[in-house]
């Protein structure tokens, strides 16, 4: 049975480090796979459209290329398209379009904020499934701003690194300004 684990939050040093590809050999392990299911499970808790192996506590894994893409509408993204859950291993990024897009982002390890964030419109990217299974994929807009927020989280870098000050709001906040969009 798959358990939620604990998010780490921003100023633990975890979260400011760069992770390593995960091996075949580890790709095959029942480890590995209760891993997956387990940050499936912590990502759906917590209603994330994604989550990444640094941001939670497990030993094994944490420092690992690892993670989710699951986006759904919910209360603060009531127009996300319906993808996933989807493991993401090794990825990889080929490309990226030349148009960037500012939206706004959250993230489980920053509790209490929202921030509009510049991004690539679109991306080429490559990957390794739960299944080892290479994929290449072209994704756009909300997908790919969820790619790039969690590829950033592999690579040791937080959304905040990404924002200026004045970008930056409160939940509360966020939730009046989401709510005059209806």
């Amino acid at each position: 049975m798959p358990k939620v684990l604990k998010i780490r939050e921003l100023g633990d040093t975890v979260l400011r480090k760069k992770t390593k590809s995960v091996s075949q050999k580890e790709m095959a392990s029942s480890s590995f796979k209760k891993f997956i299911a387990n940050l499936v499970q912590t990502c759906d808790e917590e209603g994330g459209m994604g989550i990444a192996a640094p941001q939670v506590v497990d030993k094994t894994w944490q420092s690992k290329n690892i993670f989710i893409v699951w986006s759904r509408p919910s209360k603060n993204y009531p127009d996300a398209p319906e993808v996933g859950p989807i493991a993401i291993i090794n990825p990889k990024i080929v490309s990226r379009s030349k148009r960037m897009k500012k939206e706004w982002e959250g993230c489980l390890s920053i509790p209490g904020f929202r921030a509009k964030v510049s991004r690539h419109a679109s991306l080429e990217v490559e990957f390794q499934t739960i299944d080892g299974k290479k994929h290449k994929a072209q994704i756009r807009d909300f997908i790919a701003r969820i790619f790039q927020h969690e590829f950033d989280h592999v690579s040791g870098i937080l959304y905040i690194d990404r924002v200026e000050m004045k970008d930056i709001v409160s939940e509360n906040e966020y939730k009046k300004i989401i709510s005059k969009r209806k």
